[in-house]
């Protein structure tokens, strides 16, 4: 500590007293600073204090506490390390004493605290905040002014030990902010997720196929398995994926999304991975990536069948060793993350075909969810439907008791390539057209009122149809129950393993998807 000399115009060590009296009260921080500052004026007859701290990425300064001016002024108190008199203080961890403020062209006074004031009559003390050898921060007040700065070495020395007082103080205060900062961006992403998406536990549908997705869920989500998630687009993907991280041990940590077919080439990997400052056009500052924001969280990467082979790369080694670098930079991260992607595309041919690399496609293809289209889905369609018509009746304050049957006979025929995004997209149009309480059939979209091009001349086999899709639905599901056996699903549907053979041709079902790694079966 900076020794006190007896020339001071006050009682410096009384001063001193009264402050580390008051660091050991264990009173709130932001209280003990204030009350710190107000000590400096009262006792020292040093007005205006101000506590500023650096940032933990040591880019920028902000004024934390500070004496006699509003929460306003004080948030426009920001500063880079080298700008104006406190950031030079910082850069240099050197105090710095200014005898006539009138005369220092370098002063910035950006929180105006020192308005209507004449700058000739003031001094400016500033002194670093020190945490061992690194500056964390300064402390600065105004005093009477004066003919030199060597008057003001006593009071220069006495500021500087006041700083050692506070500098552990400061430096608990660094530490809260980090974990403030983290809560406030892990709350952000919760609230983000319950707005948009609603729990993942409604996940809407009581189809086999559904039953199924479900259950393996419940099966992966409690290991840290990678999981790749197969559908088409609209079919719910990220909704299985949320459900699977909230349901997994890492639920406490965040979820990262990212779809890589909504980012250009050029800056996939700076989004995935990070970047430096400098290390391309536009790299003002450094980045941290998703798998770096992800770290012992989940993050999932939609679309990744889109991903460039360079890309696809970069993704492999950070998967296989658990660190990447980021664009730039030469210092390796290493990540704690659940990996999980989806895709729309043959993964297959793109490997075959050298748009996917085989290796990364065996990396993530340890556990597969399949999405089924919502046409396989059955009745699943009205229960969708119903559920949309309740959240958007709320949404738009409108009162839709029901569906109307010739209304449900459209929704139930209707195709639906665009699958439940196009279904919720429908509900909500029809909600808001709908003039009455039921949704009627004309307040569907005209795509649901017309009969798609490529099935006219089908009327006469539509009951065909229907009664091929129950059978084959039938089918599936007994040799869901059976694990694959063939023998064993058609004793459960009362009749020949031949029929069910020629069924599974005809209808083209690849039974072998049912088999159990440890199962047997005779159906070879």
């Amino acid at each position: 500590m900076p020794q006190i000399q007896s020339e001071l115009s006050f009682n410096g060590l009384s001063v001193l007293y009264q402050i580390a009296h008051l660091l050991a009260s264990g009173k709130d921080l932001e209280l003990i600073m204030s009350n710190i500052l107000e000590i400096l004026e009262t006792s020292a007859g040093m007005k205006r204090g101000m506590i500023t701290i650096l940032s933990p990425n040591n880019e920028e300064l902000a004024v934390d506490v500070a004496r006699g001016i509003s929460e306003t002024d004080k948030r426009k108190g920001k500063y880079r390390p080298g700008e104006g008199i406190t950031g030079k203080v910082v850069a240099t961890g050197r105090p710095v004493a200014i005898p006539i403020l009138d005369a220092e062209p370098t002063f910035l006074d950006r929180t105006g605290a020192r308005k209507g004031l004449k700058h000739s009559d003031l001094a400016f003390l500033c002194v670093p905040i020190k945490s061992g050898n690194v500056v964390i921060g300064a402390l600065s007040t105004d005093r009477v002014a004066v003919q030199d700065a060597v008057t003001l070495e006593g009071e220069l020395r006495f500021l500087e030990a006041v700083s050692d007082l506070i500098a552990q103080v400061v430096q608990t205060r660094r530490r809260d902010y980090d974990r403030i900062h983290a809560l406030e961006k892990e709350n952000l992403e919760l609230r983000r997720s319950l707005e948009n998406k609603g729990k993942p536990d409604l996940m809407i549908g009581n189809s086999s196929s559904m039953r199924e997705v479900y259950r393996q869920i419940g099966q992966v989500a409690p290991s840290i398995t990678t999981v790749t998630i197969r559908g088409e687009t609209g079919t719910g993907k990220e909704l299985v994926a949320r459900a699977i991280h909230q349901k997994s041990p890492c639920a406490s940590g965040p979820f990262i999304a990212v779809n890589c077919a909504a980012l250009p080439e050029s800056l996939l990997e700076s989004e995935l991975f990070g970047h430096e400052k400098g290390s391309f056009t536009g790299a003002t500052a450094k980045r941290i990536g998703r798998f770096e924001a992800a770290d012992n969280g989940t993050l999932f990467l939609d679309e990744i069948g889109e991903m460039s082979l360079s890309a696809q790369s970069r993704l492999l080694r950070a998967i296989q060793e658990k660190e990447f670098q980021r664009v730039g930079g030469s210092d390796s991260i290493h990540v704690n993350v659940r990996l999980i992607c989806a895709t729309n595309r043959d993964l297959e041919t793109d490997v075959r075909e050298g748009r996917f690399r085989e290796d990364l496609y065996y990396r993530i293809n340890v556990f597969t969810i399949a999405l089924p289209p919502l046409r396989e889905r059955g009745a699943d369609v009205m229960l969708l439907a119903d559920y949309f018509v309740k959240k958007y009746s709320r949404l738009h304050d409108k009162n839709i008791e029901r569906i109307s049957t010739p209304a449900i006979d459209m929704l139930s025929a209707y195709h639906w390539p665009g699958n439940v995004r196009e279904l919720e997209n429908v509900i909500e149009r029809a909600v808001i057209v709908s003039t009455g309480n039921v949704i009627e059939g004309h307040d569907l979209p005209p795509t649901l009122q017309m009969k798609d091009a490529s099935e006219q001349g089908e009327r006469n086999d539509s009951f065909e149809n229907l009664v091929a899709a129950y059978e084959r639905e039938l089918i599936v599901d007994a040799l869901k129950d059976t694990q694959g056996n063939q023998t064993e699903a058609a004793k459960i549907l009362g009749t020949t393993k031949r029929i069910i053979q020629y069924k599974i041709t005809k209808y083209n079902i690849d039974f072998l998807r049912f088999r159990r790694g440890d199962s047997t079966g005779d159906d070879e």
